[in-house]
């Protein structure tokens, strides 16, 4: 696996969350009903950082949860016999609020699919939206993210990596074959 080109540095990451944030500021007409909810791992950080950037613009905090899926894979006997659970922690209502999900790469909809199931057991959000640093394409579902930092359309074989400050002590966005 040769990494083949840098999509994302940290400065387009940066402009890509204000981006984010700002539309959902506006499809929401504010920040008063929503909540953001971050796919562990890397959807965690990415959703911090907008909660961070819309309080810089609106001036009102948005509260800020971590959602672990692995019990909702559908691959979970091909992934691990014992899954490790490293918990959600969403100590906040969901019913009748706009949760956003947040996650780093939207590829073929399972993750989000294994998302929102887990969300429909801790409650009854009015709606769901869906918020993604990279959209690389292949859905095999009818996923489709109402928030995208960048689309990038990519073969089957290639890897989008993302990685973070807070993860990977790195802010970057790389293409590999």
């Amino acid at each position: 696996m040769r990494e083949k080109a840098q999509l994302m540095d940290e400065k387009a990451i940066g402009r890509a969350i204000t981006r984010i944030s700002h539309e959902i500021i506006e499809k929401n007409k504010g920040v008063e009903e929503i909540v953001l909810v971050g796919i562990k791992t890397r959807g965690v950080p990415i959703a911090n950082r907008i909660s961070k950037k819309i309080e810089q613009i609106e001036g009102a905090g948005v509260n800020t949860g971590e959602l672990d899926i692995t019990l909702y894979r559908d691959d979970l006997k091909k992934v691990d016999v014992d899954p490790v659970l490293n918990g959600s922690n969403i100590p906040f209502d969901i019913n009748d609020k706009i949760v956003i999900l947040v996650d780093d790469v939207l590829y073929t909809g399972r993750t989000v699919r294994s998302a929102l199931d887990a969300v429909m057991d801790i409650g009854r959000p009015r709606s769901i939206q869906l918020g993604v640093l990279v959209d690389r394409g292949h859905r095999e579902l009818p996923v489709r993210a109402d928030y995208v930092g960048k689309n990038v359309p990519t073969s089957k074989s290639e890897i989008i990596s993302v990685k973070l400050a807070e993860t990977d002590g790195e802010d970057s966005v790389t293409i590999k074959e």
